[in-house]
Protein backbone atom coordinates (compact mmCIF):
# COMPACT_ATOMS: atom_id res chain seq x y z
CA UNK A 1 0.00 0.00 0.00
CA UNK A 2 2.89 2.28 0.60
CA UNK A 3 4.59 1.85 -2.95
CA UNK A 4 1.30 2.44 -4.45
CA UNK A 5 0.52 5.69 -1.94
CA UNK A 6 4.35 6.91 -3.42
CA UNK A 7 3.60 5.98 -7.12
CA UNK A 8 0.69 8.15 -7.04
CA UNK A 9 2.00 10.93 -4.89
CA UNK A 10 4.54 11.41 -7.69
CA UNK A 11 3.02 11.28 -10.67
CA UNK A 12 0.66 14.00 -8.46
CA UNK A 13 3.73 15.84 -8.73
CA UNK A 14 4.65 15.55 -12.08
CA UNK A 15 1.14 16.58 -13.31
CA UNK A 16 1.10 19.42 -11.41
CA UNK A 17 4.40 20.61 -12.63
CA UNK A 18 3.39 20.16 -16.17
CA UNK A 19 -0.05 21.96 -15.81
CA UNK A 20 1.87 24.83 -14.02
CA UNK A 21 4.19 24.92 -17.34
CA UNK A 22 1.23 24.54 -19.78
CA UNK A 23 -1.05 27.45 -17.71
CA UNK A 24 1.39 29.95 -17.79
CA UNK A 25 2.56 29.53 -21.71
CA UNK A 26 -1.11 28.98 -23.06
CA UNK A 27 -2.31 32.45 -21.09
CA UNK A 28 1.15 34.31 -22.05
CA UNK A 29 0.85 33.33 -25.56
CA UNK A 30 -2.72 34.62 -26.09
CA UNK A 31 -3.06 37.81 -27.86
CA UNK A 32 -3.22 40.84 -26.34
CA UNK A 33 -0.95 42.74 -24.29
CA UNK A 34 -2.58 43.55 -20.02
CA UNK A 35 -0.13 46.68 -19.76
CA UNK A 36 -2.21 48.00 -23.26
CA UNK A 37 -5.55 47.13 -21.49
CA UNK A 38 -4.46 48.81 -18.32
CA UNK A 39 -3.35 52.12 -19.97
CA UNK A 40 -5.82 52.16 -22.88
CA UNK A 41 -4.92 52.73 -26.37
CA UNK A 42 -4.05 56.30 -26.31
CA UNK A 43 -1.12 55.50 -23.79
CA UNK A 44 2.35 56.83 -24.66
CA UNK A 45 4.82 54.31 -25.51
CA UNK A 46 7.27 55.46 -22.41
CA UNK A 47 4.35 54.90 -20.09
CA UNK A 48 3.57 51.48 -21.79
CA UNK A 49 6.85 50.32 -21.84
CA UNK A 50 7.84 51.59 -18.26
CA UNK A 51 4.23 49.91 -17.06
CA UNK A 52 5.45 46.19 -18.80
CA UNK A 53 8.80 46.74 -17.01
CA UNK A 54 7.08 46.95 -13.77
CA UNK A 55 4.33 44.23 -14.61
CA UNK A 56 7.87 41.90 -15.15
CA UNK A 57 6.16 41.57 -18.95
CA UNK A 58 9.64 42.71 -20.57
CA UNK A 59 11.73 39.50 -19.51
CA UNK A 60 11.61 36.12 -21.16
CA UNK A 61 9.08 33.95 -20.82
CA UNK A 62 11.34 31.34 -18.71
CA UNK A 63 12.37 33.46 -16.34
CA UNK A 64 8.95 34.81 -16.00
CA UNK A 65 7.27 30.93 -15.18
CA UNK A 66 10.49 30.60 -12.99
CA UNK A 67 9.85 33.69 -11.07
CA UNK A 68 5.65 33.13 -10.55
CA UNK A 69 6.43 29.23 -10.12
CA UNK A 70 9.26 30.15 -7.25
CA UNK A 71 6.49 32.78 -5.76
CA UNK A 72 4.00 29.96 -5.78
CA UNK A 73 6.19 27.80 -3.91
CA UNK A 74 6.26 29.88 -1.16
CA UNK A 75 2.62 31.10 -0.89
CA UNK A 76 2.86 34.02 -2.94
CA UNK A 77 0.56 34.31 -5.77
CA UNK A 78 1.32 37.91 -7.14
CA UNK A 79 -1.02 41.06 -7.39
CA UNK A 80 -4.01 41.51 -9.68
CA UNK A 81 -3.15 43.88 -12.18
CA UNK A 82 -6.55 45.32 -12.24
CA UNK A 83 -7.50 45.39 -8.41
CA UNK A 84 -3.85 45.64 -7.38
CA UNK A 85 -4.65 43.01 -4.77
CA UNK A 86 -3.09 40.06 -3.49
CA UNK A 87 -4.44 37.06 -5.76
CA UNK A 88 -3.99 35.07 -2.41
CA UNK A 89 -6.93 36.58 -0.68
CA UNK A 90 -9.04 36.90 -4.05
CA UNK A 91 -8.87 33.28 -4.69
CA UNK A 92 -9.57 32.74 -0.93
CA UNK A 93 -12.75 34.63 -0.85
CA UNK A 94 -13.57 33.05 -4.01
CA UNK A 95 -13.87 29.58 -2.57
CA UNK A 96 -15.53 30.40 0.20
CA UNK A 97 -18.57 30.09 -2.09
CA UNK A 98 -17.13 28.15 -4.75
CA UNK A 99 -16.25 25.35 -2.48
CA UNK A 100 -19.35 24.71 -0.40
CA UNK A 101 -21.72 25.57 -3.62
CA UNK A 102 -19.53 21.74 -5.07
CA UNK A 103 -20.12 19.91 -2.10
CA UNK A 104 -23.29 21.11 -1.40
CA UNK A 105 -24.11 19.40 -5.13
CA UNK A 106 -22.38 16.43 -5.45
CA UNK A 107 -24.25 15.64 -1.88
CA UNK A 108 -27.33 16.28 -3.58
CA UNK A 109 -26.32 14.13 -6.49
CA UNK A 110 -25.38 11.47 -4.76
CA UNK A 111 -28.45 11.45 -2.28
CA UNK A 112 -30.67 11.07 -5.31
CA UNK A 113 -28.51 9.53 -7.66
CA UNK A 114 -27.82 6.02 -4.94
CA UNK A 115 -31.46 5.13 -4.43
CA UNK A 116 -32.87 5.70 -8.18
CA UNK A 117 -29.83 3.44 -9.78
CA UNK A 118 -30.48 0.69 -7.05
CA UNK A 119 -33.99 0.70 -7.59
CA UNK A 120 -33.82 0.83 -11.39
CA UNK A 121 -30.73 -1.98 -11.72
CA UNK A 122 -33.64 -3.93 -8.83
CA UNK A 123 -36.24 -3.69 -11.50
CA UNK A 124 -34.02 -4.09 -14.73
CA UNK A 125 -36.27 -4.36 -17.64
CA UNK A 126 -39.36 -3.62 -16.17
CA UNK A 127 -41.43 -0.15 -15.99
CA UNK A 128 -39.74 1.23 -13.06
CA UNK A 129 -36.61 0.53 -14.92
CA UNK A 130 -37.82 2.33 -17.76
CA UNK A 131 -39.13 4.94 -15.92
CA UNK A 132 -35.89 6.10 -14.26
CA UNK A 133 -33.57 5.57 -17.30
CA UNK A 134 -36.55 8.32 -19.11
CA UNK A 135 -36.13 10.52 -16.38
CA UNK A 136 -32.27 10.39 -16.05
CA UNK A 137 -32.58 10.95 -19.76
CA UNK A 138 -34.34 14.17 -19.26
CA UNK A 139 -32.02 15.48 -16.31
CA UNK A 140 -29.04 14.98 -18.67
CA UNK A 141 -30.83 16.76 -21.71
CA UNK A 142 -31.91 20.07 -19.77
CA UNK A 143 -29.52 22.68 -19.80
CA UNK A 144 -28.89 23.48 -16.26
CA UNK A 145 -29.30 27.52 -16.88
CA UNK A 146 -32.38 27.01 -17.57
CA UNK A 147 -33.16 24.44 -14.21
CA UNK A 148 -31.68 26.91 -12.87
CA UNK A 149 -34.24 29.95 -13.48
CA UNK A 150 -37.26 27.41 -13.31
CA UNK A 151 -36.16 27.01 -9.62
CA UNK A 152 -36.01 30.84 -9.18
CA UNK A 153 -39.02 31.82 -10.50
CA UNK A 154 -40.91 28.85 -8.26
CA UNK A 155 -39.14 29.31 -5.43
CA UNK A 156 -38.25 32.88 -5.06
CA UNK A 157 -40.36 34.45 -7.16
CA UNK A 158 -43.56 32.84 -6.63
CA UNK A 159 -43.54 31.10 -2.96
CA UNK A 160 -40.67 33.18 -1.42
CA UNK A 161 -39.05 30.78 0.42
CA UNK A 162 -35.13 31.65 -0.61
CA UNK A 163 -33.56 34.23 -2.60
CA UNK A 164 -33.12 34.33 -6.16
CA UNK A 165 -29.81 35.40 -6.12
CA UNK A 166 -26.80 36.98 -4.49
CA UNK A 167 -24.41 35.73 -1.06
CA UNK A 168 -24.42 37.70 2.02
CA UNK A 169 -21.99 36.04 2.92
CA UNK A 170 -20.30 33.42 5.89
CA UNK A 171 -21.44 35.97 8.95
CA UNK A 172 -24.83 34.81 8.73
CA UNK A 173 -23.92 30.95 8.29
CA UNK A 174 -28.03 30.42 7.68
CA UNK A 175 -28.55 33.33 5.20
CA UNK A 176 -25.17 32.13 3.10
CA UNK A 177 -26.32 28.26 2.93
CA UNK A 178 -29.98 29.55 1.95
CA UNK A 179 -28.87 31.31 -0.70
CA UNK A 180 -26.47 28.32 -2.40
CA UNK A 181 -29.11 25.75 -2.12
CA UNK A 182 -31.19 26.97 -5.51
CA UNK A 183 -27.60 27.01 -7.49
CA UNK A 184 -26.91 23.59 -5.17
CA UNK A 185 -30.01 21.80 -6.85
CA UNK A 186 -29.61 23.18 -10.53
CA UNK A 187 -26.11 21.90 -10.46
CA UNK A 188 -26.96 18.38 -8.70
CA UNK A 189 -29.87 17.44 -11.57
CA UNK A 190 -27.79 16.73 -14.75
CA UNK A 191 -24.88 15.13 -12.21
CA UNK A 192 -27.35 13.17 -10.65
CA UNK A 193 -29.29 11.58 -13.61
CA UNK A 194 -25.14 10.88 -14.85
CA UNK A 195 -24.03 9.15 -11.66
CA UNK A 196 -27.72 6.97 -11.54
CA UNK A 197 -27.10 5.86 -14.72
CA UNK A 198 -23.69 4.73 -14.75
CA UNK A 199 -24.37 3.55 -10.88
CA UNK A 200 -27.64 1.10 -12.59
CA UNK A 201 -25.37 -0.14 -15.36
CA UNK A 202 -22.55 -1.07 -12.78
CA UNK A 203 -25.09 -2.85 -10.84
CA UNK A 204 -26.73 -4.84 -13.58
CA UNK A 205 -22.90 -5.77 -14.78
CA UNK A 206 -22.53 -7.39 -11.24
CA UNK A 207 -25.60 -8.99 -11.49
CA UNK A 208 -24.42 -11.63 -14.06
CA UNK A 209 -21.49 -12.50 -11.58
CA UNK A 210 -21.24 -16.21 -9.70
CA UNK A 211 -21.38 -14.53 -6.22
CA UNK A 212 -24.63 -12.35 -6.87
CA UNK A 213 -26.29 -16.05 -8.24
CA UNK A 214 -24.82 -18.07 -4.93
CA UNK A 215 -26.66 -14.91 -2.77
CA UNK A 216 -29.33 -14.86 -4.17
CA UNK A 217 -29.30 -19.38 -4.14
CA UNK A 218 -29.22 -18.67 -0.12
CA UNK A 219 -32.49 -16.57 -0.18
CA UNK A 220 -31.53 -13.39 -0.54
CA UNK A 221 -33.89 -10.93 -2.03
CA UNK A 222 -32.84 -8.56 -5.28
CA UNK A 223 -32.66 -5.27 -2.73
CA UNK A 224 -30.55 -7.15 -0.24
CA UNK A 225 -28.17 -8.35 -2.56
CA UNK A 226 -27.56 -5.25 -4.72
CA UNK A 227 -27.09 -3.30 -1.40
CA UNK A 228 -24.80 -5.98 0.60
CA UNK A 229 -22.98 -7.43 -2.22
CA UNK A 230 -23.16 -5.89 -5.67
CA UNK A 231 -22.65 -2.28 -4.48
CA UNK A 232 -19.43 -2.52 -3.05
CA UNK A 233 -18.28 -3.94 -6.49
CA UNK A 234 -20.11 -1.45 -8.43
CA UNK A 235 -18.45 1.16 -7.06
CA UNK A 236 -15.05 2.01 -9.19
CA UNK A 237 -17.05 3.47 -11.88
CA UNK A 238 -18.96 5.60 -9.67
CA UNK A 239 -16.20 6.62 -7.84
CA UNK A 240 -14.67 7.65 -11.43
CA UNK A 241 -17.85 9.87 -12.45
CA UNK A 242 -17.77 11.20 -8.72
CA UNK A 243 -14.43 12.58 -9.30
CA UNK A 244 -15.24 13.69 -12.25
CA UNK A 245 -18.41 15.36 -11.27
CA UNK A 246 -16.54 17.18 -8.24
CA UNK A 247 -13.85 18.89 -10.48
CA UNK A 248 -16.58 20.13 -12.77
CA UNK A 249 -18.40 21.72 -10.15
CA UNK A 250 -15.84 23.46 -8.40
CA UNK A 251 -14.36 24.63 -11.80
CA UNK A 252 -17.34 24.42 -14.06
CA UNK A 253 -20.33 26.71 -12.21
CA UNK A 254 -19.41 29.88 -14.13
CA UNK A 255 -22.87 29.50 -16.00
CA UNK A 256 -24.75 29.70 -12.68
CA UNK A 257 -22.50 31.63 -10.47
CA UNK A 258 -23.94 34.00 -13.30
CA UNK A 259 -27.65 33.17 -13.11
CA UNK A 260 -27.67 33.54 -9.15
CA UNK A 261 -25.02 36.65 -9.43
CA UNK A 262 -22.56 34.49 -6.43
CA UNK A 263 -19.40 35.94 -6.34
CA UNK A 264 -17.60 32.64 -6.90
CA UNK A 265 -13.44 31.00 -8.52
CA UNK A 266 -15.17 30.60 -12.23
CA UNK A 267 -17.33 34.05 -12.34
CA UNK A 268 -13.86 35.70 -11.06
CA UNK A 269 -11.59 33.84 -13.96
CA UNK A 270 -14.37 34.52 -16.36
CA UNK A 271 -14.08 38.47 -15.15
CA UNK A 272 -10.32 38.36 -15.22
CA UNK A 273 -10.08 37.08 -18.88
CA UNK A 274 -12.17 39.78 -19.90
CA UNK A 275 -9.93 42.25 -18.12
CA UNK A 276 -6.75 40.13 -19.39
CA UNK A 277 -5.60 40.09 -15.45
CA UNK A 278 -2.95 37.36 -16.61
CA UNK A 279 -1.80 36.50 -13.38
CA UNK A 280 -5.65 35.77 -11.82
CA UNK A 281 -5.94 33.90 -14.60
CA UNK A 282 -3.03 31.42 -13.86
CA UNK A 283 -2.95 31.30 -10.47
CA UNK A 284 -7.26 30.48 -10.33
CA UNK A 285 -6.71 28.02 -12.74
CA UNK A 286 -3.77 26.93 -11.46
CA UNK A 287 -5.73 25.96 -7.96
CA UNK A 288 -8.17 24.59 -10.07
CA UNK A 289 -5.91 22.27 -11.59
CA UNK A 290 -3.83 21.46 -8.25
CA UNK A 291 -8.10 20.60 -6.49
CA UNK A 292 -8.67 18.35 -9.78
CA UNK A 293 -5.13 16.29 -9.28
CA UNK A 294 -5.67 15.80 -5.43
CA UNK A 295 -9.53 14.76 -6.25
CA UNK A 296 -7.95 12.52 -8.84
CA UNK A 297 -5.59 11.42 -6.16
CA UNK A 298 -8.00 10.51 -3.44
CA UNK A 299 -10.12 8.43 -6.16
CA UNK A 300 -7.05 6.47 -6.26
CA UNK A 301 -6.87 5.89 -2.34
CA UNK A 302 -10.41 5.20 -2.75
CA UNK A 303 -9.99 2.34 -5.51
CA UNK A 304 -7.68 0.74 -3.29
CA UNK A 305 -9.93 1.02 -0.54
CA UNK A 306 -12.93 -0.56 -2.58
CA UNK A 307 -10.59 -2.74 -4.69
CA UNK A 308 -8.05 -5.00 -2.42
CA UNK A 309 -6.77 -6.19 -5.62
CA UNK A 310 -5.24 -3.16 -6.17
CA UNK A 311 -3.07 -2.65 -2.66
CA UNK A 312 -1.61 -6.33 -3.19
CA UNK A 313 -0.50 -5.03 -6.77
Amino acid sequence: MLRYLSRRMIVMGLSLLAASALIFSVTELVPGDPASFMLGTGAQPETLAALRQQMGLDQPLPLRYAAWAGAILQGDFGTSFTYRTPVAGMILERLQVSLPLAVMALALAVAVALPVGLYAAARRGRAGDGLVMAATQLGIALPNFWFAMLLVLVFAVKLRWLPAGGFPGWSDPAAALGSLILPSLALALPQAAILARVLRSALVETQGQDYIRTARAKGLTTGQTLRRHALRNALIPVLTILGMQFSFLLAGAIIIENVFYLPGLGRMIFQAITQRDLIVVQSAVLVLVAAVIAVTFLVDLAYAAVDPRLRRA
